[in-house]
């Protein structure tokens, strides 16, 4: 005991202790502490359309009464929605084929309406915050301090990433561009009406951008998906895949873009994935979420949607 607390064991018994606390306080920064950093605002706001959220929830009330809704189906005036379930290299997916009259109708959404780290919720819960008809997860800004952030015209991140950023125009249009050659300020400039930091881009003026080695990070080469794309004007796919288990596979991010390019989407990009793909459609959720070692949602910081 003597000899331990006697110089240089002292100073590495310390050096151990502070080793300890500083990965304990990293680790509960990175994925559990909160830091609310800016409030969005209570109304509901789209490209060219604000609305508050009582009228939202009465106009949608009063299309809804009218529309023609089946299992797999929405149809009103200003949205069209059919949902098909795929099964194709070993993998159940989720292929929806969006229209709408509007790009406001294409929207998102910050779990408690809050901008900020480790702030989250439930894709099924923000959807119906929201009055969402249909709903995917976004792309978790919340778990990383770098990427693209601008949501509804308001820049929240300017800090870029390693990444690919899809960006949604006020027309509801998609593309992609490398954050390391744009900036945020640019993009804003330019008209920029949502910005989310991910990736990477699948299809890009109708050819897949990606190839069999292309993957996120370490993650294995088959997962849980979840992507958007644009077939033409204000005519879009998502496709939600699920995963990591024995009735279904996953898809590589190749094979996630050959779907895109069969459906006619001139441009197409991956969101998160894994244990976050969710896909939300009138009041239920269609898919089966996992991470391979729980079935059911994680929470996360953000939605796209589309609805009033």
């Amino acid at each position: 005991m003597k000899n331990f607390l006697a110089k240089p064991y002292r100073w590495a018994g310390v050096f151990s202790v502070l080793l300890a606390a500083s990965v304990t306080f990293t680790l509960m920064d990175t994925f559990v502490l909160e830091k609310s950093m800016a409030k969005v605002s209570a109304s509901s706001s789209s490209a060219g359309q604000t609305v508050t959220k009582q009228t939202a929830q009465t106009t949608q009330s009063s299309v809804k009464t009218a529309a023609e809704i089946t299992d797999n189906s929405y149809e009103d005036e200003n949205i069209k929605i059919t949902i098909e379930k795929v099964r194709k290299y070993n993998t159940t997916m989720y292929v929806a084929d969006i229209q709408v009259s509007d790009a406001s109708y294409l929207k998102t959404a910050l779990a408690n309406n809050t901008y900020g780290r480790n702030i989250k919720s439930k894709t099924s819960e923000m959807a119906e915050e929201n009055n969402a008809i249909f709903a995917i997860n976004g792309d978790y800004y919340g778990f990383r301090n770098t990427g693209y952030v601008l949501r509804n015209g308001t820049v929240y991140r300017s800090t870029s990433g390693n990444n690919e950023a899809l960006v949604v125009d006020k027309e509801g249009n998609l593309s992609v561009v490398s954050e390391s050659d744009v900036s945020m300020q640019s993009l804003s400039d330019e008209g920029a009406w949502q910005v989310f930091s991910f990736g990477p881009g699948l299809v890009e003026n109708g050819e897949i951008t990606v190839d069999s080695s292309s993957e996120v990070g370490q993650a294995k080469n088959s997962n849980p998906r979840t992507a958007i794309g644009q077939v033409s004007k204000l005519h879009y796919i998502v496709i939600v895949s699920d995963g990591r288990t024995s009735e279904s596979e996953g898809l590589s991010l190749l094979q996630l873009a050959q779907e895109f390019k069969e459906r006619g989407c001139t441009t197409a990009y991956n969101l998160d994935g894994g244990g976050s793909s969710t896909m939300y459609f009138n009041g239920k959720i269609v898919n089966n979420p996992t991470d391979g070692r729980k079935i059911g949602e994680r929470q996360v910081s953000d939605i796209v949607y589309f609805g009033y």
